[in-house]
């Protein structure tokens, strides 16, 4: 799964980094220890519908942010999303949770990395995984709205947005770390995943068995990443000893 991960860049860095055309947030706060319920950016495509009608649809891509814990627009209040953080790739077209999004909302959730914890004999062991170049991750996500129905229909807090990441089984290469691992887009099916014009779950599951299994490198890092509370970019250091 991934439950804590890293997002420690700024709103410009992920402009230049996945071609964003248009910034629907205030400058980032870097995060070395991003937890459920946070606020994290989320890069969608929506279709510009003010080009040339003769020529294809050119679909924008735009940075927003959303609550990191999907809440479905038919719950009945908010406090799911703290349970729906990950989307299992297996069924995410199928779960009555998940499908909707899946057909009609995906998203880029970047990160610089993640966190997993590595059981052993002696205790759970803090690891962070990360590309092995600089470059970011791109986590395939969903995201919903969900109406308040305590507030009226022009308040401002409304609507609330929600994300997950969907996650699939680890190779072999991570496995002994953890049995699941976050669904990384690579940036050539970044424009694919964005589409908003693929939307049957045949199609849809099609493009998630396409992606590619990550390489990433993992880093034993200090138990200080096991607390929320601790945040800085000495928890990806490695750990002494």
């Amino acid at each position: 799964m991934c439950g804590r991960y890293v997002m420690a860049r700024s709103a410009g860095d992920l402009v230049a980094s996945f071609g964003i055309n248009a910034t629907h947030t205030e400058e980032l706060v870097a995060s070395y220890n991003v937890a459920p319920t946070d606020e994290v950016p989320l890069i969608v495509g929506r279709l510009d519908k003010t080009g040339d009608k003769a020529a294809s649809p050119r679909i924008d891509r735009q940075l927003l942010t959303a609550r990191w814990g999907l809440v479905p627009s038919w719950s009945k209040d908010p406090k799911s999303g703290a349970r729906l953080i990950n989307a299992r790739r297996e069924t995410v077209t199928e779960k009555p949770s998940f499908r909707k999004a899946a057909a009609n909302r995906r998203a880029l959730v970047p990160a610089d990395g993640y966190y997993e914890w590595q059981k052993t004999a002696h205790g759970k062991i803090p690891n962070y995984l990360h590309n092995e170049t600089n470059e970011p991750l791109a986590f395939a996500g969903l995201y919903e709205y969900w109406p308040d129905p305590t507030l009226p229909d022009d308040h401002p807090d409304k609507w609330l947005r929600t994300c997950t990441i969907i996650t699939a089984a680890a190779t072999d290469a991570l496995g002994h770390i953890h049995d699941r691992t976050p669904v990384i887009v690579p940036p050539d099916l970044y424009a694919d995943w964005l589409d908003p014009g693929t939307t049957s779950p045949t199609e849809v599951q099609q493009l998630l068995e396409s992606m590619p299994e990550p390489r990433l490198v993992p880093r034993i890092v200090s138990t200080k990443a096991n607390s929320v509370r601790n945040n800085g970019p000495e928890l990806i250091e490695p750990a002494d000893g």
